[in-house]
C-alpha cells in the first residue's frame, strides 16, 4: 500500500506550473500588495481616534490574534465545505472588514472590524494551502511553495511604498483600495477555478479527510510543526518587531531599520529562486535543516553586531535562511496529506504553529531584551531555531523519487 502523495507523478520539475496555481500565485501577489498598502497607515489611522500608542498597537496585534483564534475553525470548514468556497469566503470577509475599517467611527468599531479581518485572513490562508496541496503535482511542490512565497514577498515589499503615497489622499483611502483589490482577486480566482478538478482521482481509493492525530503520528509532520513555530518566531515575529528596534537603538537612525528589513527580504527572495527546485530534486529535509541552521547562527548573533555592515550582512544571511526553510516544510506537509484527500485540520494546525511563534516570539524576546540585553534576546531566538533541528534530523524524508512500497510505520 502506498502512502498518499508519497510517489512522484509523471510531471517533471522542469514542466511549467499549472495555470490554476498561477492564478493563486497572482492572487497572493495582489493580496500582499493590498496588505502592504494598509500596513504603514494603520497605526496612524488608529491614533486618529485619539488613543495612545499601546491602544494603536493593539489594533495591529488583534488581526494576528484572530488569525490564530480562527485557524481551527478554518480547517474544519475546508474539510466540510471545500477549499474553493472557504478561500473565496475568506477573501470576501477581509474585503468587508477593510471597507468597514475605512468607515469606522470609533476606536472600538475599528478594533472589531480588524479582528473580523483576521478571521477571514486565516480562512483564505488555510484554504490556499489546501488548494496548493490538491493542485500541485508532487514533483513540483517545492517550486510551487517558492513561487507562492515569492509573490507574497514581492507584493509585501511594493505595498508599503504604494501605501505611503496613498496616505496623502487620506488615511481611509488605502483601506478602500485594499477592499477593491481583494474583490478583484476573489472574482478572478472564482472564475478561473470554477472548472478546476479538486476532487480525488476517481481511479484512486476513496479516503476520509486526514485527521490531526494521523498527521501527528508522522515524524515528518511533527518536524514541520516545530520548524513552522521556529520560522514564525524568527522570521515573522522577531525580524519584523524586534530587529527594527535593535537597529534604531544601536545606530540611532530610523532609516537603518528599513534598510535591515529590505536587505533581509532581498536575501529571502534570492534563496527562493533555487530552494524550491532543490527541495523537489534533492529532498525536503536538507533544505529545511540547512535553513534552520543558517537562521539560528545569523539571527542568534545579530544582537552582538555593533557595526552597520555586520548588521546588514547578518540580516541578509538570515533572510536567505528563511527562504530555504519555507518551501521544504510546506512541501513536506503536502506530501504527508497527499493530493487525494483533504487535510484542513492538519493544515490549520501547521498555520497555527507558525502564527503562534510570530505572536509569542516578539513578546518574550522583548522581555529578554529589557532584562538581559540585545545579545541574549537574539541568542534565545537562535536557540528556538536550533531546537527544531533534532526533530527534522529524526524525521523521514517525504520526497520519493521512485514509486516504493511503504510499511505501516510512519516514523
Amino acid at each position: 500500500m502506498r502512502r498518499p502523495g508519497a510517489t512522484r507523478g509523471t510531471t517533471t520539475p522542469q514542466q511549467p506550473i499549472p495555470g490554476e496555481i498561477k492564478v493563486l500565485i497572482a492572487s497572493a501577489f495582489v493580496i500582499a500588495i493590498g496588505f502592504g498598502i494598509i500596513s504603514p497607515v494603520l497605526p496612524a489611522y488608529a491614533r486618529s481616534f485619539d488613543v495612545g500608542v499601546a491602544a494603536a498597537s493593539f489594533v495591529v496585534s488583534i488581526f494576528a490574534f484572530f488569525r490564530l483564534l480562527g485557524a481551527p475553525g478554518s480547517g474544519v470548514l475546508v474539510a466540510r465545505l471545500g477549499e474553493r468556497w472557504v478561500y473565496l469566503t475568506g477573501l470576501g470577509i477581509v474585503a468587508a472588514s477593510s471597507l468597514l475599517t475605512a468607515v469606522a467611527q470609533t476606536y472600538w468599531q475599528l478594533l472589531v472590524f480588524r479582528g473580523l479581518g483576521g478571521l477571514g485572513s486565516t480562512m483564505f490562508t488555510v484554504s490556499a494551502m489546501a488548494l496548493l496541496v490538491r493542485l500541485a503535482p508532487p514533483t513540483m511542490r517545492g517550486r510551487v511553495s517558492s513561487a507562492y512565497a515569492s509573490s507574497f514577498l514581492i507584493g509585501g515589499m511594493l505595498g508599503p511604498v504604494l501605501g505611503g503615497l496613498m496616505a496623502g489622499l487620506g488615511l481611509r483611502v488605502p483601506f478602500v483600495v485594499y477592499a477593491a483589490a481583494l474583490v478583484v482577486a476573489a472574482l478572478v480566482v472564482g472564475v478561473r477555478l470554477s472548472h478546476a478538478s479538486l476532487r480525488p482521482d476517481p481511479t484512486a481509493t476513496a479516503q476520509e479527510p486526514m485527521r490531526l492525530g494521523e498527521g501527528l503520528r508522522d515524524s515528518a509532520y511533527r518536524a514541520a510543526l516545530a520548524s513552522a513555530f521556529a520560522n514564525g518566531w524568527a522570521n515573522f515575529g522577531v525580524r519584523v518587531a524586534i530587529v527594527p528596534q535593535f537597529a534604531v537603538a544601536v545606530h540611532d537612525e530610523t532609516w537603518v531599520a528599513g534598510v535591515a528589513l529590505a536587505v533581509a527580504a532581498a536575501g529571502t527572495a534570492a534563496s527562493l529562486q533555487f530552494s524550491g527546485k532543490v527541495t523537489d530534486t534533492v529532498g525536503r529535509k536538507p533544505m529545511v535543516v540547512l535553513g534552520l541552521g543558517v537562521t539560528a547562527v545569523s539571527l542568534g548573533s545579530l544582537g552582538l553586531s555593533e557595526s552597520l555592515t555586520v548588521l546588514l550582512v547578518l540580516s541578509l544571511v538570515s533572510g536567505f535562511g528563511a527562504g530555504m526553510v519555507n518551501p521544504g516544510q510546506q512541501a513536506t506537509v503536502a506530501d504527508v496529506i497527499g493530493n487525494q484527500r483533504s487535510g484542513g485540520t492538519v493544515l490549520s494546525t501547521f498555520q497555527m504553529a507558525q502564527d503562534g511563534g510570530a505572536i509569542i516570539g516578539p513578546v518574550l524576546i522583548g522581555v529578554v531584551a529589557d532584562q538581559a540585553g540585545w545579545g541574549w534576546a537574539f541568542a534565545v531566538t537562535g536557540l528556538v531555531s536550533l531546537l527544531a533541528l533534532p526533530l527534522w534530523l529524526a524525521a523521514r524524508e517525504t520526497l520519493q523519487k521512485e514509486p516504493v512500497a511503504v510499511t505501516a510505520d510512519q516514523g
